[in-house]
């Protein structure tokens, strides 16, 4: 299991992280980051996974207009 870096785990204060990863939860924890995350998180998030499912994940999920209009703009 790939535990969190520390650098996201503060976004994610109200999961228990002994049962968070990537592996089982990348959806939620990449739609937690685009929303919240600062540099440095979205920097791990760009390390662990590619622009083309980061789309998916943008149309899919649900992110403040503000956040999906960003990242539409961002990831095109």
């Amino acid at each position: 299991m790939i535990m969190l870096s520390a650098q996201v785990t503060k976004y994610f204060w109200g999961d228990d992280l002994s049962v968070l990863s990537w592996e089982k939860h990348r959806e939620y924890i990449a739609q937690t980051i685009l929303e919240k995350g600062d540099l440095k998180a979205i920097k791990w998030l760009l390390k662990k996974t590619n622009k083309a499912w980061l789309k998916k994940i943008v149309a899919a999920k649900k992110l403040s207009p503000k956040s999906k209009n960003f990242w539409k703009i961002y990831l095109d």
